[in-house]
């Protein structure tokens, strides 16, 4: 859900998402997953749509995690 400079390996900000976004998801004493992006919600969608939206594409990379305890997750604008 992100883009990266293929000369520096930096993203591309011109190709970012308007936010930011960190998923840990566990089951616990079995395994354990990160993943973090850019992305740019549609209009009107919640933050709970969010979670639930970014849960599911990460589940769906990797299904064993589909009954997996949420460690942490974070959504923030993609702006300093």
């Amino acid at each position: 859900m992100s883009t990266q400079n293929p000369k520096t390996g930096a993203p591309a900000s011109s190709a970012q998402g308007s936010h930011h976004w960190l998923l840990t998801l566990e089951l616990p004493s079995r395994a354990m997953c990160t993943q973090n992006g850019t992305w740019t919600p549609p209009a009107g969608m919640t933050r709970k749509d969010a979670y639930l939206a970014l849960r599911d594409a990460l589940v769906a990379q990797q299904p064993e995690l589909a009954r997996a305890n949420t460690v942490f997750f974070s959504l923030e604008p993609n702006q300093l």
